[in-house]
C-alpha cells in the first residue's frame, strides 16, 4: 500500500466519517496542532533518562492520539444511533486526574516559585517548555473550534492541565539534572 493518496492535492482532507473540509479548517489546525505536540514530546523524551517519566510521556502520547482523533471527528457524527461514542477511546476526567497526580508529586519535591521561569536549563527541560507552548497553542486552537463546532469540554480541559504538567515537569528535570533555574526578575533586567 502506497502511502500518498493525492486526494489532498488540492488542499483539501476528509475528516473522521468521510466529510471533505479545507486544510486551512479551524478542526485540521486543532488536531495538526495536536499532531505536532505529540512529536515534540517524542522530541522531549529523547532527551531523558528517568524511566517513570518516560512512562508518563508514553502515556500521555497515546493520550494525545486520543484527543487527536475526537478533534477530526465532526460533533454530529461522534456518536452512533445507539448514543455510544463512534470512537473507542475518549479523553475523561480520570486522564485529567492523572496529570494532576503526577504534577503534585513533582510539585512537592520543587521550590516554590517566586518568579516566573525563563525557558531553558539542559535538552531535556527545554525540550519541555517547548512542548509545553505547542500545548498551549493546540489548547487556544481547541477553544477557536470550539467558538465555531461544539468541542467536548474535556478536551479543553485536558490540554490545559497537560501544559501546567510539561511545566512542572520541565522545573522537575531541571531539578534532577542539577540545572539552575533563571527566573524573570523585573528588578534584574537579565543582569
Amino acid at each position: 500500500m502506497k502511502i500518498y493518496t493525492k486526494t489532498g492535492d488540492k488542499g483539501e482532507t476528509s475528516l473522521y466519517g468521510g466529510t471533505r473540509v479545507s486544510k486551512a479548517s479551524a478542526r485540521v489546525e486543532s488536531y495538526g496542532t495536536i499532531d505536532e505536540l505529540n512529536s515534540f514530546i517524542g522530541f522531549a523524551k529523547a532527551e531523558i533518562n528517568d524511566e517513570r517519566i518516560l512512562n508518563q510521556l508514553k502515556k500521555i502520547q497515546f493520550d494525545l492520539f486520543t484527543v487527536g482523533s475526537e478533534s477530526a471527528t465532526p460533533t454530529d457524527k461522534l456518536m452512533l444511533a445507539n448514543g455510544k461514542s463512534r470512537l473507542s477511546l475518549m479523553i475523561s476526567e480520570t486522564e485529567i486526574e492523572e496529570l494532576e497526580q503526577w504534577m503534585d508529586e513533582f510539585e512537592a519535591t520543587l521550590e516554590p516559585l517566586q518568579y516566573f521561569i525563563l525557558p531553558g536549563g539542559g535538552k531535556g527541560a527545554t525540550s519541555l517548555h517547548i512542548c509545553r507552548t505547542v500545548c498551549r497553542r493546540a489548547e487556544r486552537s481547541l477553544v477557536f473550534l470550539n467558538g465555531h463546532e461544539e468541542v467536548r469540554p474535556e478536551l479543553i480541559k485536558y490540554l490545559n492541565r497537560l501544559s501546567d504538567y510539561l511545566f512542572v515537569l520541565a522545573r522537575y528535570v531541571s531539578k534532577i539534572h542539577g540545572e539552575q533555574e533563571e527566573y524573570w526578575n523585573p528588578n534584574d533586567r537579565g543582569q
